[in-house]
């Protein structure tokens, strides 16, 4: 497969209130969000020419930059516009949508109240993240070295560029051994989630979920306990231990860019895609279609 770099392609950028041919759209190496993580981003995709959940989005992209002591020049009729036209700009009708916010390069140090706040907008063409076939078996996953931290040691609430760290980390290490991600633990030693998406099992046709208290509460989480309980299903949020695992029969894991994807393994622990994670997938996929 041919790597395309993301800093060398063809379309239009939204930055800070402007469209931008894509290679110029660029920030000095000194800016404080590629020093000191001051940066916040939000995941979305757009079905047929709609960008599903967008305004929920777009004020969780506000309130990550409130936990990081930022505020998001514009308004948030604003930036879901912008991105609708970043859309359409690029010609794109299918596709996933970045916005990101970060401190600029005006003051270098830890403490850069005196910096500029900068905002821009990329779209491009994105398929499954998974394999469509290996998605349909599920997929296997491993262990995560790192755990999610505490809430009173990082700003667990926010979608921060910092928080992702570990989660790159440990995605690398998974993929060379074979997998297709990795499921973090908390500081506690609760499952917490997949490295970039929510996890769910399923026992007795019943959902269990971890409690989101270190990490984010999804959008597509929150999208598909609906889903679930509109087909009668019990969603089950608690605290899960990894010994439990083996008591479950089906796992799957969920996310803008994960969408609904089946499991096969985690670590030790294999499961079997069944009506639920599968029912649900076909659910999420029609529900986005028609954007309920």
């Amino acid at each position: 497969m041919t790597l395309i770099p993301y800093d060398d392609r063809d379309g239009w950028i939204w930055l800070d209130g402007d469209f931008l041919p894509w290679r110029e759209a660029r920030v000095h190496v000194l800016t404080h969000g590629l020093h000191y993580a001051s940066s916040v981003f939000e995941g979305e995709r757009c079905y047929g020419g709609e960008i599903f959940r967008l305004t929920e989005h777009t004020r969780r992209l506000f309130r990550s930059a409130e936990i990081l002591d930022f505020s998001i020049p514009f308004t948030v009729a604003e930036i879901d516009e912008a991105c609708k036209e970043t859309c359409r700009r690029n010609g794109l009708q299918d596709c996933y949508v970045r916005p990101v916010a970060w401190r600029g390069s005006e003051v270098m140090g830890v403490s850069a109240q005196a910096s500029a706040i900068h905002v821009a907008i990329a779209a491009w063409e994105w398929p499954s993240y998974f394999d469509p076939a290996q998605k349909a078996r599920g997929i296997n996953l491993t262990w995560a070295k790192f755990k999610r931290p505490a809430p009173d040691t990082a700003p667990t609430e926010a979608k921060a560029a910092g928080l992702y760290m570990i989660c790159t980390i440990s995605k690398h290490a998974a993929e060379r051994e074979g997998y297709a991600d990795a499921v973090m633990l908390d500081w506690r030693g609760y499952v917490a989630e997949a490295t970039g998406a929510n996890i769910f099992f399923v026992r007795d046709g019943a959902l269990h979920t971890p409690e989101p208290d270190c990490f984010l509460d999804g959008i597509t989480r929150r999208t598909v306990m609906d889903l679930a309980r509109s087909r009668g299903f019990e969603v089950v949020q608690r605290h899960i231990k990894p010994e439990e695992l083996g008591g479950f029969n089906e796992c799957f894991i969920v996310g803008t860019a994960a969408e609904v994807t089946p499991v096969a393994q985690v670590g030790e622990f294999h499961f079997t895609p069944g009506n639920v994670s599968l029912s649900l997938m076909d659910d999420y996929a029609r529900l986005v279609r028609r954007q309920g």
